[in-house]
């Protein structure tokens, strides 16, 4: 049967990134959870094969919508399960479980990286954990109590007055740039530290910003002698944490920086996808594989949040959700359910998802080519949001 729901096409995304992808380490420890870069992987992972920290950090988060989602949550990043008997743990929440231990045993037994902003997207997403495991199961997680004890100093150490504030991109500590800052600042501002968050965001604002297009640059090298030197690239994924950061923090002069960014997202950062019956519809950008293909996910997961705050004006969290669930609509648009091998040993079938709206499965992942995991988490972040504002 075809999913016609959002929540069942969300969790056909989830079913076949779980199924696709994730695997103990080794295949064989208990207790662990791990996920393959590509589909299909290897039947055991060689210890120098990629396996990308950062998105293991977003595959965490997607597992912690789903359990939102099963236990039907009062909002898109947190709130209680709705009442009424005592929940059942869902299975996303014990893989997330399992998936903390794999991260540590993959990473040689630490959650420490190089990359400051890999670190701050895991505190993120463990924080979301432990707070779910609180409500469902009454148990903490310690390994993500260790992540927001381990991983927040790293960012307390990383966030220095040099170069007028900001965060280091990594342990060189001659750059730094939204795609750390940012992230960085909405784990600070979760976590209570109010006053370094809305210095990193101020910083953002006075470094970074560009008001003739109302996006954020990414970054700044700092010069040994004493200089800077602006990176104005912009990154679509660097915009929502940013977002995140400035609705989290409220106040009036970061919710008007909010609304600024949404407008701009939605004029600099979207592309026109015409559907079946030629109606024309403004979805987010995709930016293709690899690395990329989490950036629109990331965006749409602090439109998300935007969406449903109360403390921003109704035209831009209209816009904010029009965005997101047309993105979703055209992503789902471009699914195909195909067969796809997973460990040598037989067929299954999984759903595969385009790394742009408006595009095909087949279109970017042509028989023969391995799937990316990133593209499929995006995919599967974007239909649990679309389930989240339509529910």
């Amino acid at each position: 049967m075809q999913p016609t729901t959002w929540a069942e096409r969300a969790q056909a995304a989830a079913d076949s990134v779980n199924e696709g992808f994730g695997h103990r380490i080794l295949r064989v420890i208990p207790g662990t959870w791990i996920a393959s870069v590509a589909r299909p992987a290897r039947k055991i992972a060689r210890p120098w094969d990629p396996w990308h920290y950062w998105w293991q950090a977003h595959y965490l988060d997607c597992l912690v919508d789903a359990s939102w989602r099963q236990l039907g949550d009062r909002g898109p990043q947190g709130g209680d399960p709705e009442s009424g008997g005592e929940a059942r743990e869902p299975r996303e929440l014990v893989l997330a479980r399992h998936l903390l231990t794999g991260i540590r045993i993959r990473n040689v037994f630490q959650y420490r990286n190089a990359f400051y902003d890999d670190m701050a997207w895991l505190a993120l997403s463990a924080a979301r954990a432990e707070h779910l495991s609180g409500l469902v199961a009454h148990r903490s997680l310690p390994n993500a109590r260790t992540i927001a004890r381990v991983l927040g100093r790293q960012l307390v150490l990383a966030s220095t007055p040099e170069g007028g504030g900001g965060t280091y991109w990594n342990t060189q500590r001659r750059f730094k740039n939204t795609p750390a800052t940012s992230p960085a600042a909405l784990f600070f501002a979760r976590s209570g530290d109010r006053e370094r968050a809305q210095a990193l965001v101020d910083w953002l604002d006075a470094t970074l910003f560009d008001p003739s297009q109302g996006l954020y640059l990414d970054g700044i090298n700092l010069n040994r002698d004493g200089t800077t030197e602006l990176k104005p690239d912009i990154w679509t994924y660097n915009q929502g944490p940013v977002l995140g950061a400035l609705v989290t923090l409220g106040g009036a002069e970061n919710l008007a920086r909010a609304e600024t960014l949404i407008a701009a997202v939605d004029e600099h950062l979207t592309a026109n996808w015409e559907t079946h019956d030629g109606a024309l519809r403004r979805t987010l950008r995709g930016d293709g594989g690899g690395d990329a293909g989490l950036f629109m996910g990331i965006l749409a997961r602090y439109l998300t949040v935007a969406a449903v705050h109360e403390g921003l004006s109704a035209d831009a969290r209209a816009t904010a959700r029009r965005l997101v669930l047309d993105t979703a609509e055209a992503l789902w648009a471009g699914a195909e359910e195909r067969c796809g091998r997973t460990d040598g040993e037989g067929d299954e079938t999984y759903w595969t998802f385009p790394q742009r709206p408006g595009q095909t499965a087949s279109d970017e992942y042509p028989p023969g080519r391995r799937v990316e995991l990133s593209t499929q988490l995006q995919a599967w972040m974007v239909l649990e949001f679309a389930h989240q504002l339509t529910r």
